[in-house]
């Protein structure tokens, strides 16, 4: 099993840029799917950013893609969320998550099995 643990949240302007770092313990990380959702106040969870097991393919949801890259150390068991030109409709509580398959834009909270204890982002405008 997996256990998650997120850093790098904090109070950032709009057009600022925020990195999420989430570090992963547990011999399955390197056979995980690996990624971000994010909660809002009042909103549903939803998802953010996927990148594979093996081959590192990475998704995007359409209101981050072009600003938010998805990347990840496998030496350092350690996925990343570099996030650009922030908007205040970013702020969130942004979770990672782990899963032993890859569902590409269609993962949904429902299908992650590990989740982490989240990092509030707050953007100002």
């Amino acid at each position: 099993q997996v256990q998650l643990v997120e850093s790098g949240g904090g109070l950032v302007q709009a057009g600022g840029s925020l990195r999420l770092s989430c570090a992963a313990s547990g011999r399955t990380f390197s056979s995980s799917a690996m990624g971000w959702f994010r909660q809002a106040p009042g909103k549903e969870r939803e998802f953010v950013a996927v990148i594979s097991a093996v081959r590192g393919v990475t998704s995007y949801a359409d209101s981050v893609k072009g600003r938010f890259t998805i990347s990840k150390d496998n030496a350092k068991n350690t996925v990343y969320l570099q996030m650009n030109s922030l908007r205040p409709e970013d702020t969130a509580v942004y979770y990672c998550a782990a899963h032993s398959a890859y569902y590409g834009r269609s993962w949904s909270p429902a299908l992650v099995e590990v989740w982490g204890q989240g990092t509030l982002v707050t953007v100002s405008s």
